[in-house]
């Protein structure tokens, strides 16, 4: 009886096919067909940014002992050697061409480094009011180690290598963190003249400033401050077997100096959006204010490293702006005795210059804390990205991905059910 129904089952179930009638007394409707437009040009939009902005995922931090990666292929490094050194030995004596490497300056970036300037006096102050303001958001820093959360339930993942780690089962102990602890601005040597004297040897570190490496490269692109004072040139140097020569006398550089330097002043643009920061704004606003200063400094800064060279030490987070870096014998990273404490440079990232310090990404402030046993579902992010997404900015594209927006945790006691 079974083998005589099938064929009747399986004629009852395959489906109809659609008559062409029926397809064509839809086009009267246009409403719909115009729904349908929108939603797939909707569609379209959202995969054109997708495909701008692939996945990525938190950069896994490499040992200590190891070198971190090169940005430029070595084979590459090595050919520029090779080009350089036969451009020397056909030309010993030539004028340098093309700045900055003849000590002018670029026109074209020197607006990019005043954007630059003035995004991160704007990111400075809008930080100031989300972490310290009214209705601040608690910024927590481990005791122990580097860790950073930011929210007001402190997290339970045991992840803590500080020290004495092992008899608190990796937990952090939490306290209170700061601007600091949310952007990270490394801290480099001030040269005044990045062409004639690119290096600040052992015995000048006490008296060479210091200062932070996003404004020195501010400096080094066309910002003028009062107390960094940089050496502005009008005609290119000379390169002489590979070795800058400049033939401008000391007296005219002096007095284009002192007549050249003009103290940076904010734009009114500027003074008009810090003047707003002061009056009572929505939280979400200034987040999103926040973020978007943020996010153009990191994009102007990455231009200005494309033509001004920014250099890091391949163990520790050392960074020095210039063509050349420091001998100051203050490394103490891995194999530190091999090189006599001096730095192993190579070509720095916008990550190096610019540190995002992630943290943990949490999608309800209000909701329960992250556990440890779920840590495998929690998304991360850059903290200054959580402290503005939480004060209600949306959310940058770039970093759905990283934050793991897409993936739903599973409750606490139905985790070893998945697989």
């Amino acid at each position: 009886m079974l083998l005589r129904r099938l064929p009747m089952l399986y004629t009852f179930c395959r489906k109809k096919p659609v008559p062409h009638i029926h397809l064509k007394s839809l086009a009267p409707f246009g409403s719909q067909q115009r729904v349908v437009s929108r939603e797939k040009t909707e569609d379209l939009e959202v995969q054109d940014e997708e495909e701008e902005f692939p996945f990525s995922d938190v950069p896994r931090p490499g040992k200590r002992w190891e070198r971190k990666p090169y940005p430029t292929p070595m084979k590459v490094l090595i050919q520029r050697a090779k080009e350089e050194k036969r451009k020397r030995q056909e030309n010993p004596c030539r004028v340098l061409e093309h700045p900055p490497e003849n000590g002018l300056l670029v026109p074209e970036l020197e607006e990019v480094a005043h954007q630059v300037y003035n995004a991160r006096e704007l990111l400075l102050h809008g930080l100031s009011k989300l972490v310290n303001g009214d209705s601040a958001i608690p910024v927590k820093r481990c005791q122990f180690c580097s860790e950073v959360h930011i929210g007001h339930l402190d997290h339970q993942i045991r992840s803590c290598e500080g020290p004495k780690c092992g008899s608190r089962s990796s937990t952090h102990v939490w306290r209170r963190g700061g601007i600091r602890d949310v952007v990270g601005f490394p801290y480099c040597y001030h040269l005044y003249d990045r062409v004639g004297k690119p290096r600040v040897v052992h015995k000048e570190r006490c008296g060479v400033p210091r200062l932070q490496a996003i404004v020195e490269l501010c400096i080094q692109a066309g910002v003028d401050l009062e107390n960094y004072p940089a050496k502005r040139r009008t005609k290119p140097v000379y390169s002489i077997e590979g070795r800058i020569v400049d033939f401008e006398q000391e007296a005219e550089e002096d007095s284009a100096a002192k007549t050249s330097v003009k103290p940076v002043s904010l734009s009114t643009e500027v003074i008009s959006k810090l003047n707003t920061f002061e009056e009572d704004m929505d939280m979400g606003e200034l987040g999103s204010r926040t973020l978007k200063s943020w996010l153009d400094m990191r994009s102007g800064a990455a231009k200005l490293m494309k033509t001004y060279s920014v250099i890091t030490c391949g163990y520790c987070p050392e960074v020095q702006v210039g063509p050349k870096g420091h001998k100051v014998r203050m490394c103490k990273a891995a194999r530190h005795q091999f090189r006599d404490g001096l730095h192993a440079w190579q070509e720095a990232t916008i990550d190096d210059l610019i540190r995002p310090n992630y943290v943990w990404h949490v999608r309800d402030p209000n909701g329960p804390p992250l556990y440890n046993e779920l840590k495998r579902y929690y998304g991360k992010a850059p903290a200054i990205v959580e402290l503005c997404v939480q004060a209600g900015a949306p959310v940058p594209i770039e970093y759905r991905s990283m934050m793991r927006l897409d993936v739903v945790p599973p409750a606490r006691d139905e985790y070893d059910l998945v697989a």
